[in-house]
């Protein structure tokens, strides 16, 4: 006598269509919900992070040189508080790219191009930037020269945030960059040490805070 077996395909397929419990149900929706969220929402971590390690360390060292009073606190040679500041934020620019581009989909529409526009955004301010700071820099000293390629390089983070928070009408980052732009303005008027002070501190800083509230933002 043979034994029926106790697990057949058939009963097996029709196991695997029948309809999911409410609970089942939300279950799934919570775990596509969040493949998806994975997949399209960008860590802010990295991007934040990263731009606050290059100004808390990079304004910093210019601000050890410079002194409130324009007494240096360390005697680091110009070229080399320059050469790491800037250093740092194209390594931060990197960091922003790799980010966006993890968020590339192959779906064209208007929000693919105005991530594209807005990416080349900031390739063409810097360039600008760099173009009107060798020109107009070559006649002034050392520590207002400085004080120049600083200001003018966060006026340029400052209104790309700014915009970019318009674009996607993100409110955090629309209010972080005219924050960054507040103290970018504070900082010039006061003088080089002071404006390397407050982008140090007040700009590295409140990044990367920015960026570790914003992450607890996104998880809820």
């Amino acid at each position: 006598m043979k034994h029926k077996p106790i697990w057949t395909a058939k009963e097996k397929a029709v196991d695997d269509e029948r309809e999911l419990s409410p609970e089942e149900t939300l279950r799934l929706i919570e775990q596509q919900g969040s493949a998806a969220h994975e997949q399209f929402v960008p860590d802010p971590v990295p991007h934040y992070l990263a731009w606050g390690v290059a100004w808390l360390i990079g304004f910093g060292a210019i601000f050890l040189r410079q002194g409130l009073s324009g007494t240096p606190y360390v005697a680091i040679p110009e070229g080399v508080a320059m050469a790491l500041l800037f250093g740092l934020m194209a390594l931060a620019m990197l960091v922003s790219a790799l980010t966006m581009w993890q968020l590339r989909s192959p779906v064209r529409g208007a929000s693919q191009q105005r991530g594209m526009m807005y990416g080349f955004a900031w390739s063409f301010a810097f360039f600008a930037m760099w173009a009107i700071a060798v020109r107009v820099g070559a006649h002034l000293p050392p520590a207002e020269l400085g004080l120049l390629w600083g200001g003018l390089s966060m006026l340029v983070v400052a209104i790309l945030y700014m915009a970019g928070g318009a674009i996607w009408l993100a409110r955090p980052m629309f209010v972080f960059g005219a924050v960054l732009a507040v103290l970018d303005a504070v900082g010039v008027a006061a003088g080089p040490g002071w404006h390397a002070l407050l982008m140090s501190v007040g700009a590295g800083g409140g990044s990367v805070l920015a960026g570790l509230l914003l992450r607890r933002r996104v998880r809820r």
